[in-house]
C-alpha cells in the first residue's frame, strides 16, 4: 500500500471554468489526471488531495467532480480548499463513499501513521481582524485534528495553504505542528507560476511537500 498526493484538481464538470484559461497546461488536465493516476495508483493505495478539488458553487454542483474522483483508483483523502465553497458537513460528505474520506477536525488512519490537517489560511498582520478569525479558527481546527490522533506517534499533515514559504512563514501553525511531533507536512495552493517560493524539504525537522497538480505536472506524486 502507497501514499500519494495531488493537491488543486480544480475539477468543473458541471460549472462553465475551463481552466485552459490559466494556460495550455490546463487544457484537458482531467485527461492528465485520470491518465497518471491510474498508471500508477492500485486499489490498497491512498492518494492525499489537499483542497481545491472543485469550481462548484453549490453541494449538487459538485458531485460530478466527487463522482469523477471516486472512480479512480485507490482511496481518497480529501480536504478543503480556499476555491470549494461546495464544502457541505462532514458527516453528509463521509457518509458519500466508502473509498472517499473528508478530512475536518478529524484524522485518516494509513498503517501505522495519523493523516490530520486542516485549510489554513493567509498570512496575515495584526491589523487584519477579518482574516485573522478565519486564521485562528484554522489553527483551532488543526490542533482538533492532532488531538484526535493522539493515539498516534506517527502524524503526516494536509493543508491546502503552505504554512511556509520563501516569502513568508505563519508561526503560530509550525508552533502546533512542531508541539505535535508532525513528521510531514504535504500542500497546494501555489501554483506553476509561483512556483519558486515552495518549500520542498526538511525544515527545522518538518519535510514539507508540494502538491499542486500544474507544479507536478498532474501526476501524483509518491509520499511513501
Amino acid at each position: 500500500m502507497a501514499l500519494f498526493a495531488l493537491s488543486d484538481l480544480h475539477l468543473s464538470f458541471s460549472s462553465n471554468k475551463p481552466m485552459d484559461i490559466f494556460g495550455e497546461v490546463w487544457e484537458n488536465h482531467h485527461l492528465k489526471i485520470l491518465n497518471n493516476w491510474n498508471s500508477k495508483v492500485m486499489e490498497d493505495d491512498v492518494v492525499l488531495i489537499p483542497g481545491d478539488i472543485s469550481w462548484a458553487m453549490k453541494f449538487e454542483e459538485a458531485l460530478l467532480d466527487l463522482e469523477f474522483i471516486h472512480n479512480l483508483n485507490g482511496k481518497k483523502v480529501l480536504l478543503k480548499g480556499n476555491h470549494d465553497y461546495w464544502w457541505s458537513s462532514i458527516s453528509k460528505l463521509n457518509s458519500l463513499y466508502e473509498d472517499m474520506f473528508f478530512l475536518q477536525n478529524n484524522f485518516y488512519s494509513y498503517e501505522d501513521y495519523a493523516i490530520c490537517g486542516t485549510r489554513g489560511w493567509i498570512n496575515i498582520n495584526e491589523d487584519d481582524e477579518k482574516n485573522q478569525k478565519v486564521y485562528n479558527r484554522e489553527l483551532i481546527r488543526l490542533r482538533l485534528s492532532l488531538e484526535s490522533a493522539k493515539g498516534y506517534n506517527n502524524k503526516i499533515v494536509i493543508m491546502h495553504y503552505p504554512p511556509i514559504t520563501k516569502i513568508s512563514v505563519a508561526q503560530e501553525f509550525i508552533d502546533v505542528l512542531k508541539e505535535y511531533k508532525v513528521e510531514k507536512v504535504i500542500y497546494g495552493h501555489i501554483h506553476y507560476d509561483a512556483r519558486h517560493i515552495c518549500v520542498n524539504g526538511f525544515v527545522d525537522g518538518i519535510e514539507y511537500i508540494c502538491a499542486s497538480a500544474d507544479i507536478i505536472n498532474f501526476d501524483p506524486i509518491r509520499i511513501f
